[in-house]
């Protein structure tokens, strides 16, 4: 990544605050580590909310995360309940991060930002978790390991975008929302009529309306 930017420019900023709370509703170390080593690196100057990502030591504890966060997300059953447990932990993250990124200039700027992050991260990380569970009721382990790794390589995909070319990256987040949304609804109606075949519940009968 080339260190094209002196001065981020609002169309960046925003950018950026999108990537960092989308990202993180799918791999949040990866997110943290990724950021703080460009900015480590001098490949992209980090706003003043971000640049405590390029401590070293924060960078060792995300590396270390990325790694046990690669073979849980590859591990049916596992990668499901890796979710469940990351559902109070990447959403909240993805707002500070996109907080981060005006953090130091403007709270008003911050606090919309922050619930922007908040929002896609919910929105990515929903996605994620009910795709994979739904991956998870095939008996082959191929689907599962396949979309882990589509989601290792569009985060730092969606980073990149958001740093060099901004205007495809809001294409490219569109994308990803109408097709997340559209999974969201389409997986959950499956898995919720699937558990109640398990289960041997049928499904509620619709309330007759009585004539007046």
């Amino acid at each position: 990544m080339e260190n094209t930017l002196t001065a981020l420019d609002t169309t960046h900023l925003v950018a950026l605050a999108a990537a960092l709370g989308w990202a993180s509703g799918m791999r949040l170390y990866a997110v943290v580590f990724l950021t703080g080593a460009a900015g480590y690196l001098g490949w992209v100057p980090l706003p003043a909310g971000l640049q405590v990502l390029q401590n070293p030591i924060v960078m060792t504890v995300a590396g270390l995360m990325v790694a046990v966060e690669f073979f849980a997300d590859k591990i049916p059953a596992l990668d499901t309940l890796w979710d469940l447990v990351h559902t109070f932990i990447r959403i909240p993250a993805g707002a500070a991060l996109a907080a981060g990124v005006f953090g130091g200039d403007s709270a008003t700027w911050a606090t919309v930002a922050g619930l922007l992050g908040g929002t896609l991260a919910a929105t990515a990380h929903t996605a994620k978790a009910t795709t994979r569970a739904a991956a998870n009721t095939s008996p082959e382990p191929f689907s599962n390991i396949g979309l882990s790794l589509l989601g290792d390589l569009s985060v730092p995909a969606m980073l990149w975008l958001a740093v060099e070319q901004p205007v495809w990256f809001f294409v490219a987040l569109g994308v990803a929302l109408v097709v997340a949304l559209v999974l969201i609804v389409v997986l959950f109606k499956f898995l919720r009529l699937l558990a109640r075949r398990l289960t041997g519940r049928a499904d509620p009968a619709p309330t007759p309306v009585l004539p007046r």
